[in-house]
């Protein structure tokens, strides 16, 4: 449910967000303009050499599997091609979903933690209640206020975040501007980094268990050989958006990049770039 299915989708990952020609993307699109690179069946023409045609950020991407829930169950398999009457109120659905997507993501993360024991009805509801709201029709989810929900999900994945890294404590460094930085000595085992700005930080071997990766923005960090397989709230987004190897160990459910075999190491300095919120 929440990993992307894209054979179940109609592409719209590939039509729904707008970007700009930069280091990520060879061409500027407008959102809701379908890619040049999207085939008649919703399948991209240049998948395997998107990084080799100007469009790495499209391999970073990740819709929680929220494509093949709005194709499949919001619009019970109606394209916006063969119905594009619908084509503009899908486009808008889909980052709703999305939304309440990732949040489902975290909260299902955060349930598996045994030193989260105590909050798990908690848990339980509100995954419940998040899962009912993703699958309300479309004009009902347009007018959600997801930000609201992320308020309220928020203090509980504070207190399973504390409760889990209570066993290894570590420094806090939630919000902090690391971009760039040189991260190869510090201990950042059982580490906050909720939000933190790691955009090309050399966190080379680094041992990084425990740690809470909630909205940190890892793009171009370098992760060869670091040990992230019990990070807190990683997402493959996150790991899509970094560097690594072989070497880097990932936790269970996450997959390896195919860009990391061939990845060069990243270049030290600071790195330009948009701020996720979180």
């Amino acid at each position: 449910m929440l990993r992307a299915d894209c054979a179940n989708c109609f592409g719209l990952c590939c039509v729904v967000p707008a970007y700009a020609a930069s280091a990520d993307f060879a061409i500027t699109k407008p959102a809701g303009t379908p890619c040049p690179n999207l085939l008649a069946d919703f399948r991209c023409g240049i998948h395997t050499k998107l990084r080799d045609r100007g469009f790495p950020g499209c391999t970073v991407y990740d819709c929680f599997g929220a494509g093949q829930q709005v194709a499949q169950h919001t619009y019970g398999g109606q394209d916006w091609r063969s119905s594009p009457a619908r084509a503009k109120e899908m486009f808008a659905v889909f980052p709703v979903v999305r939304e309440l997507h990732e949040l489902l993501w975290h909260l299902t993360e955060a349930r598996r933690h045994p030193a989260a024991a105590s909050l798990r009805t908690e848990l339980d509801e509100l995954r419940a209640e998040l899962e009912r709201l993703a699958g309300l029709p479309p004009a009902e989810l347009l007018a959600l206020d997801v930000a609201s929900r992320w308020q309220r999900a928020d203090p509980l994945l504070t207190r399973v975040s504390e409760l889990v890294r209570a066993e290894a404590p570590g420094p806090e460094r939630r919000g902090a501007d690391l971009i760039g930085a040189d991260l190869r000595r510090k201990r950042l085992r059982g580490a906050n980094l909720r939000g933190a700005y790691l955009i090309g930080a050399n966190l080379r071997e680094v041992d990084l268990a425990l740690a809470d990766l909630i909205g940190a923005d890892l793009r171009g960090a370098d992760l060869r050989g670091a040990d992230l397989s019990a990070a807190l709230f990683l997402t493959q987004f996150q790991v899509n958006a970094a560097q690594g190897d072989t070497a880097t160990r990932l936790p269970a459910g996450l997959d390896r990049p195919g860009h990391w075999i061939s990845a060069s190491p990243a270049r030290s300095g600071r790195v330009a770039g948009a701020r996720r919120r979180r």
